[in-house]
C-alpha cells in the first residue's frame, strides 16, 4: 500500500465564510460544547471528544478507507463555534503534541490550505 494521497483542510472561522461544497470535499463542524448544560467556553469530557479535530479527521479518513464513506479529497472544517480557534489551527499544524498513533496519521495525511 504506497502513500495516501494529501488531504487539503481549509478552516473557516467565521460562518459567512462557508461557500458551496463539491463532491470531493466534507464539512466538519465543530460545536461550542454539546449544549448538555454547561457554559460556553467550559469543556467537559463529552465535549473535548467532539471538538478534537485530529480525532474527527482520523474518523473521517478511516470511514473512507473502509468503505463507510465517500471518498474525499478535501475537508472544510467549520470552528466558527469554538471559543479558542488557536487549538484548533495548533492542531493541523502539528504544534499540539501527538497523544496517538492517529495524530501522526493526520499530520502525514492533513495538511491546512490557506
Amino acid at each position: 500500500m504506497g502513500k495516501p494521497e494529501p488531504i487539503a483542510v481549509r478552516l473557516i472561522t467565521e460562518p459567512q465564510q462557508l461557500l458551496a461544497l463539491d463532491a470531493d470535499t466534507v464539512l466538519l463542524r465543530l460545536p461550542a460544547n454539546s449544549g448538555h448544560g454547561h457554559e460556553d467556553g467550559q469543556q467537559c469530557i463529552a465535549c473535548a471528544v467532539r471538538t478534537d479535530v485530529r480525532a474527527l479527521l482520523f474518523d473521517l479518513l478511516e470511514g473512507a478507507r473502509q468503505g463507510l464513506r465517500p471518498a474525499f479529497r478535501k475537508v472544510v472544517v467549520d470552528a466558527s463555534a469554538v471559543g479558542d480557534k488557536s487549538k484548533v489551527v495548533a492542531a493541523l499544524t502539528g504544534k499540539l503534541p501527538a497523544h496517538a498513533l492517529r495524530d501522526h496519521t493526520v499530520a502525514r495525511v492533513f495538511y491546512l490550505a490557506g
